[in-house]
């Protein structure tokens, strides 16, 4: 590749690069040949300028340069994009997600070698997010990959994250390709009808992390009472009434949110056994624990609680408090799915807090089963950041 700036790391500062991590901060780079633009590719290379990798420049970002790839005879251009989505789908088709009316993540960001690009698939729709910079410069050409080997009805941006400004751009959304939808695109995942609103629902519209698990903790909901709070669109909830649940109550604070898993439920024909409460969620918990409920499965599936290193601290308090509340709920013997979505808890620390949680109110609990994100959002091996998701299926004794 001719005409490529180098941007040159600190002595000392390759150890990551050589072990195929993705990123470089700010702080390891020692100088810049020129003024690259934002998203544009770059030559990494060590002191000795010794070839290191290719990379997406991005001069507002802590995370300075993400990689591209560790070849230097490969060429980063609108072919090399294609070549990488189309990687990305075939993994999702040898994986059997790829059926029409379903639902899947569809390219996962640096773990499929394309950093900073989510591409989630609803039956023939398809959502895009551009989260870095060099995902945003090559955003015409992952549309015209998707159209050409997809032919996806529509193909919707949803990219609003906050770490777009992070990287120096600003939030946008919108229709990219083809015709929108009129009403809320309807998929099926395990059995369950479900709905997605592409343009307005959190994140791309939906939680496609959460699949297996519920179908995963609804095996646990056969005759039982059901409680999911922060249900969003009621995944879990009638996911376990389809499983035998008698019946289920779901919290949100969001009306949107409960008007779609209403939606769902009488999609899905069980609507005659759910109850839903506006509220926010722990105080709700409280009311009910103060009121003497009692429930056989409880699902705590909060937002992320904890953005950054500095939020820690607020954060596992926050998550304390819930599963306290949830252990106080439960019948000798129930079932408590517990999760964090949050990157900056690792599964070790999410496990002492609900342990402590359970010290706190007296509960002898045992963990049944670990949980995590599903197989459409893989883990690079070089890449341990990807792995966000964390959950623990609790018994508790008594």
């Amino acid at each position: 590749m001719n005409n490529i700036p180098d941007v040159t790391l600190k002595a000392g500062r390759e150890k990551s690069i050589r072990r195929r991590h993705p990123w470089i901060f700010s702080g390891a780079v020692a100088r810049v040949e020129g003024a690259p633009e934002s998203g544009s590719t770059v030559r990494l290379v060590s002191p000795s300028h010794e070839f290191l990798a290719y990379a997406a420049w991005s001069p507002s970002s802590q995370i300075r340069l993400r990689t591209w790839s560790f070849d230097e005879q490969e060429k980063i251009d609108a072919v090399f994009i294609q070549k990488r989505v189309a990687r990305s789908i075939e993994l999702r088709r040898q994986l059997g997600l790829l059926d029409k009316s379903g639902a899947c993540r569809l390219v996962f960001s640096e773990s499929d070698g394309l950093p900073g690009l989510i591409v989630d698939r609803y039956g023939e729709y398809l959502v895009c997010q551009f989260l870095s910079a060099g995902g945003e410069y090559w955003r015409d050409a992952v549309v015209s990959a998707l159209d050409e080997l997809l032919s996806p009805r529509a193909i919707y941006e949803r990219s609003e994250a906050s770490v777009r400004k992070k990287e120096g751009l600003e939030s946008r959304s919108g229709l990219l390709s083809g015709v929108a939808p009129s009403a809320p695109v309807e998929f099926a995942i395990g059995g369950m009808r479900q709905l997605v609103n592409i343009e307005q629902g959190h994140k791309t519209g939906s939680y496609l992390d959460q699949s297996i698990n519920r179908q995963r903790v609804a095996t646990y909901a056969t005759g039982g009472r059901v409680l999911d709070a922060y249900s969003y669109s009621g995944g879990f909830a009638i996911s376990s009434l389809l499983h035998g649940a008698a019946n289920a109550t779901l919290i949100d604070s969001s009306a949107d949110a409960l008007s779609m898993a209403k939606q769902q439920a009488a999609l899905n024909g069980i609507a005659d056994r759910t109850s839903y409460t506006n509220a926010n969620v722990p105080e709700e918990l409280r009311r009910l624990r103060d009121s003497r409920q009692q429930f056989d499965l409880i699902i705590l599936d909060p937002p992320k609680f904890v953005s950054s290193a500095q939020q820690v601290k607020s954060g596992c308090r926050g998550y304390k408090d819930i599963n306290m509340l949830g252990l106080q709920l439960l019948k000798p013997g129930g079932i408590l799915a517990t999760f964090s979505c949050s990157g900056h808890v690792s599964s070790d620390l999410f496990q002492k807090i609900v342990a402590g949680a359970a010290v706190d109110v007296d509960r002898d609990v045992q963990i049944i089963e670990r949980m995590s994100q599903g197989p459409d959002h893989p883990v690079g091996l070089q890449f341990p950041e990807a792995e966000y998701l964390k959950g623990l299926l609790l018994r508790v004794v008594t």
